[in-house]
């Protein structure tokens, strides 16, 4: 497995292409991805959304077009793509697969788990390719994402986390901002993000 990361726009989100057997996966593409994705692409075969933030879906629509390539995101964030619910104004895309939960699908031969971690966003989840996740808004180095949003949620975070603690393999994790950890280093932590979700 090839990756390559470049942070889009001002908030700096983590754009990922995921290349295995020459085949090429698009992870959330935000502001202005669109010229850098066609750039280091050869094969392209999906795009895969972690959730529905602006920021993280912006270039939807215009690598849609141009690659003809299906979208997927997680049913609850959908509406997301119609409609952005912190004020901002990304081109609406239209997903062509909804995941659903816990659900592993597979693109052209490669398995890829949707792991559902809501609480940043109704449907927030982990994109799980072999050893490795790719955590959107989750979870960060030393960090988790916040649940003061429009349609986030504390008590959804809070058992994101308890499911996440409990998960025994390691992961390297890339989040959707900032640099990659691992599951075992971010699970030290839990426990006390834990409880400040709780108590906030």
């Amino acid at each position: 497995m090839e990756i390559k990361i470049q942070p889009m726009g001002q908030t700096q989100t983590n754009c990922y292409i995921v290349t295995i057997d020459n085949k090429d996966i698009i992870i959330d593409p935000g502001i202005n991805a669109t010229n850098w994705v066609l750039n280091n692409t050869s094969n392209p075969i999906a795009i895969l959304n972690t959730h529905g933030h602006y920021d993280h879906v912006w270039s939807n629509a215009a690598l849609q077009k141009k690659l003809n390539i299906p979208l997927y995101i997680q049913k609850k964030d959908a509406f997301m793509l119609q409609k952005c619910p912190l004020g901002q104004t990304p081109p609406s895309s239209t997903p062509d697969v909804l995941v659903d939960g816990d659900e592993e699908i597979t693109i052209e031969g490669i398995k890829i788990n949707y792991r559902h971690f809501p609480g940043h966003t109704p449907g927030n989840s982990i994109i799980e390719i072999e050893d490795v996740w790719f955590s959107g808004d989750f979870l960060f180095q030393q960090s988790i994402g916040r649940w003061d949003f429009p349609f986030s949620s504390g008590e959804a975070m809070a058992q994101s986390l308890e499911k996440a603690m409990k998960i025994e393999r390691d992961f390297t994790v890339y989040p959707g901002h900032g640099m990659s950890t691992t599951l075992k280093q971010e699970q030290k932590g839990m426990p006390m993000w834990l409880n400040y979700v709780k108590n906030n």
